[in-house]
């Protein structure tokens, strides 16, 4: 089974930088994709970024141009790099993995593999 452990979250004022670190258990060369998600009280789960084994990406538009998802492979090390965070990016985020292509479109949540969550909060 893939084991996926995230790091990285905290508190963090608004207009700064956070980066979201999510280590795998497997050579991350025998994943189709690793993904972001996020989940806000009360609001449904959200494909935030997804990146697959060819370096291909696809970002929710609301974090377009201020998130930056990254794979180091030698690392089997997933990372989200947020910056310009708003209060509205406050929300416990999800490293997600499949080793199918059809699980790899960014917004789809029946991901097989899943880290723990770690929370992110900023303030204004």
């Amino acid at each position: 089974q893939v084991q996926l452990v995230e790091s990285g979250g905290g508190s963090v004022q608004a207009g700064g930088s956070l980066r979201l670190s999510c280590a795998a258990s497997v050579y991350t060369r025998s994943l189709y994709c690793m993904g972001w998600f996020r989940q806000a009280p009360g609001k449904e789960r959200e494909g935030v970024a997804v990146i697959d084994r060819y370096g291909s990406t696809d970002y929710a538009e609301s974090v377009k141009d201020r998130f930056i998802i990254s794979q180091d492979n030698a690392k089997n090390t997933l990372y989200l790099q947020m910056n310009s965070l708003k209060p509205e990016d406050t929300a416990m985020y999800d490293c997600a993995a499949d080793a199918r292509w059809l699980g790899c479109a960014r917004d789809r949540t029946d991901k097989r593999y899943w880290g723990q969550g770690t929370q992110v909060t900023v303030s204004s």
